[in-house]
């Protein structure tokens, strides 16, 4: 089962069991992680799970759809090149110990 890493704003860690084929969202939802609020239940159409995934993980993730990219320059007043909505991250075995971090606020 892969693990999905999550580093809160104030450095708090949570690492997460994830089932291949999810979101990266539904983990965190499924397991309480702090910071992902995930309003809109992963429809991309809110990106109140706004996360920014770490530089080594980046290629294996890869870019944002163009719906995403669109959210992501209306709703995230701290975007980087690294954002992603992480109810758009599928969960597969390669990305074992994917770590992202949540900002402090979410739109």
């Amino acid at each position: 089962m892969p693990k999905v890493i999550f580093v809160g704003s104030a450095g708090s860690s949570h690492t997460v069991d994830a089932t291949a084929g999810d979101s990266v969202m539904a983990a965190a939802v499924k397991n309480g992680v702090p910071g992902i609020v995930a309003e809109c239940g992963g429809n991309c159409s809110c990106a109140t799970c706004h996360v920014w995934v770490r530089e080594e993980f980046a290629p294996l993730v890869g870019p944002p759809g163009d719906m995403e990219d669109d959210l992501l320059d209306m709703g995230v007043s701290d975007r980087r090149s690294t954002s992603r909505l992480s109810c758009q991250i599928r969960v597969t075995p390669e990305l074992d110990g994917l770590t992202v971090d949540i900002p402090p606020e979410q739109p």
